[in-house]
């Protein structure tokens, strides 16, 4: 048996949930990732995994090993790293997950920049607005903007994003321009629904129930429509920038205040962060800036 091929076999298992998940993940046949795993088993006299019909779970033993071996795993990757090629190299795989309409936007060319100065290093990034589980689906790293359920995994904030009421200049013209909560009860209000509840608008201190012709899971698709006239969206100011820069969008202020949300790296919490999820991080948090990059020429 190799100690460092079962020991990753267990681990990956463990951390996917499935066999067969973790046999894909590490390009090998189900039967050899599950001989290698029992084998673990037999050399360390325990069992690490109960195996049912329908799911894997953990046995106390597996909980405490899964820890010891996640920083075995990371340390002996950050030490090839580094004198595999200089300290500044990073290797193996980076397993990213972010929201759609921001992540080709304000993701994508980051993770580009990332493996051009880093060649070694093989990405998969996945753009999707539901909730990924990091664990379960092998991710290393996530980006979250807004509120964050409880949960095990870590957080970094990396920049904010402000929610903006906006509308064309036609909508406005023909309907007028709401200055409080209330004024909306009159206007054709444009709801992301992203998967959950739809029809309220979130403000520092209240949230407020509109109605209006079109509802989405896709920020793109409310912004398009905002542009065509049909009404007022809430939007991310990560999505109107350039419509509000080019005139096809106008901002506006009620009385109460937008809110502003957090935009954060979201990573499973283990004892020691690979260089290569830390390093990352750090690139976003420099490119995005604090307030972002895409708020500033408009002064939001």
């Amino acid at each position: 048996m190799n100690l460092l091929d079962a020991m990753t076999a267990f681990v990956r298992v463990a951390e996917l949930g499935s066999y067969t998940r973790a046999a894909e993940a590490l390009d090998l046949s189900r039967t050899r990732v599950s001989r290698q795993v029992m084998e673990l088993e037999d050399h360390l006299g325990v069992r690490l995994l109960q195996r049912t019909t329908r799911r894997l779970h953990l046995t106390e033993a597996g909980e405490r090993y899964l820890l010891r071996a996640q920083g075995i795993l990371q340390s002996l990757e950050e030490a090839e790293a580094e004198v595999g090629s200089g300290a500044s190299e990073m290797r193996g795989r980076l397993r990213l997950n972010g929201p759609m309409s921001f992540g080709t936007r304000h993701l994508a060319p980051l993770v580009a920049r990332f493996m051009v100065e880093h060649p070694a290093l093989e990405v998969r990034l996945d753009l999707n607005d539901r909730r990924v589980d990091l664990l379960e689906e092998g991710y290393d790293l996530a980006i979250r903007i807004g509120h964050l359920p409880d949960s095990t995994h870590v957080a970094r904030r990396l920049t904010r994003c402000k929610l903006v009421l906006c509308a064309s200049p036609g909508y406005l013209a023909e309907h007028g321009t709401p200055r409080r909560l209330a004024d909306l009860e009159r206007h054709r209000c444009l709801r992301y629904r992203p998967g959950g509840r739809g029809g309220e608008w979130q403000f520092v201190d209240s949230r407020f129930r509109v109605n209006g012709p079109l509802e989405s899971n896709n920020g793109d698709v409310l912004t398009h429509a905002a542009e065509a006239g049909l009404g007022i969206a809430q939007q991310p100011s990560f999505l109107v920038t350039d419509s509000i820069r080019e005139g096809r969008l106008v901002p506006l202020e009620l009385e109460e205040a937008a809110p502003v949300l957090d935009v954060n790296g979201l990573y499973p919490a283990r004892r020691h962060l690979p260089a290569k999820v830390d390093r990352f991080l750090a690139l976003l948090a420099d490119a995005w800036g604090d307030p972002p990059c895409w708020e500033h020429e408009l002064g939001l």
